[in-house]
């Protein structure tokens, strides 16, 4: 790949907006070494795939020599970013930050070069502020020009609540990219308006503005929405390798190409060339997406395990048989109601969740669909086979 190309792939595949791209390219075309900036805010343990969108870019960085600077916004995290939200998040505590930023430290390095990551956690300044560097921080900026936030708008419409401490987490993600001395910072497109205020926030600073690199939303497995834990469409990178392989191929095929490209490594030139032959028809989208599936569970276990997920996957949904390795659970009693066993096995989260799966006729016994919520199950020394959906196995037997 030539300079021009490297630098042409840095700004264009998967990305959705860069500012201020004539900057940055002229700056990547002469060779400049630059501090590339990704903050995340631990606010919860797990990062799902549409999180790691900017993570595959700034591993791309960090393998063309650029200097890969991770923030975990423990302490932005604990006041909550407002972007989207209809009303002030939950302020968490410090202790439950540092434990999802140390959950966060072990899912990241699975993408980026742990030993050319540089990571910060904004606790490092934010902790030694005094009143007068957030009086400085404060005005850095107008009300005016942090009310014209979408979200803080849209409250103020509709007449919701607009708490104060708020307005501070645009200037506090900004304040980052001064401690740090970002060139460029990776975002989602529902960051912009705080990628911004970086510029800003540095302007006053008497700092070059950095440039900015937005990403638009991976879609969720269900191929419509943003994938939203909410939603239940997630595919989250600590799941197992067997979850990850199914999910991914649950996708529509009309959002294969998307994956491929926000969520892989996967050269370009490989992806047109598979969807060239698909459109030809001398290739099956099944198969593509298989390739996928395998290259989204190396990624985040092994290739061992890609490979054993998808045996798994042939025998269960494509020759119909069961796994070779289902997980076994005794039980004292010999018979229990079914809603009980999907619980005690974890199959169900709740009895309601049980009673929903077994009207949905989502449960089978020994390859039977029971969709009895009265049903008893008489559990034997050889034990009994329950299913929940078409991935989820258990053997259960007596005690």
């Amino acid at each position: 790949m030539t300079h021009h190309d490297s630098t042409h792939s840095l700004l264009s595949r998967g990305v959705a907006e860069v500012i201020d791209r004539k900057h940055l390219e002229a700056r990547l075309e002469k060779g400049e070494k630059l501090r590339i900036k990704f903050g995340i805010d631990p606010n919860k343990p797990e990062i799902h795939i549409g999180h790691t969108v900017p993570l595959h870019k700034l591993r791309e960085f960090q393998d063309a020599g650029h200097t890969a600077v991770l923030i975990l916004g423990d302490y932005t995290a604990q006041l909550g970013d407002p972007s989207d939200r209809s009303e002030a998040r939950k302020l968490i505590s410090p202790e439950e930050t540092k434990r999802n930023a140390d959950l966060y430290l072990t899912q990241v390095f699975t993408i980026l070069d742990k030993k050319k990551t540089e990571v910060h956690r904004n606790s490092e300044w934010f902790s030694k502020f005094t009143l007068r560097d957030v009086i400085e921080l404060m005005a850095c900026t107008t009300l005016n020009r942090v009310l014209a936030h979408e979200t803080f708008g849209n409250r103020l419409k509709n007449n919701l609540p607009l708490h104060s401490q708020e307005i501070l987490y645009p200037m506090m993600q900004g304040y980052d990219s001064v401690a740090i001395k970002a060139d460029v910072e990776l975002g989602g497109m529902d960051q912009k308006f705080n990628v911004l205020m970086g510029r800003e926030v540095q302007h006053a600073h008497g700092m070059p503005e950095q440039d900015v690199i937005l990403f638009p939303y991976i879609p969720g497995t269900d191929g419509a929405e943003k994938m939203s834990k909410s939603l239940g469409n997630v595919i989250n990178i600590t799941d197992a390798p067997n979850d990850i392989y199914g999910k991914v191929m649950s996708i529509p095929d009309k959002i294969l190409w998307k994956y491929f490209e926000m969520a892989t490594n996967v050269p370009e030139k490989e992806i047109n060339e598979m969807a060239r032959q698909i459109k030809a028809e001398t290739l099956n989208p099944r198969d593509a997406k298989m390739y996928l599936a395998r290259e989204i569970v190396t990624t985040y276990h092994s290739k061992k395990e890609a490979e054993a997920s998808e045996l798994q996957f042939i025998q269960v949904f494509q020759q119909q048989k069961r796994p070779d390795d289902i997980p076994v659970m005794k039980l004292k009693k010999k018979t229990m109601p079914l809603v009980d066993v999907l619980t005690e096995t974890k199959l169900a989260t709740s009895k309601t969740e049980a009673r929903t799966l077994i009207k949905q006729k989502s449960v089978k016994i020994n390859d039977e669909v029971v969709d009895d919520l009265e049903y008893d199950v008489s559990l034997s020394k050889e034990g009994v086979v329950i299913q929940k959906g078409k991935r989820h196995f258990v053997r259960v037997m007596e005690k």
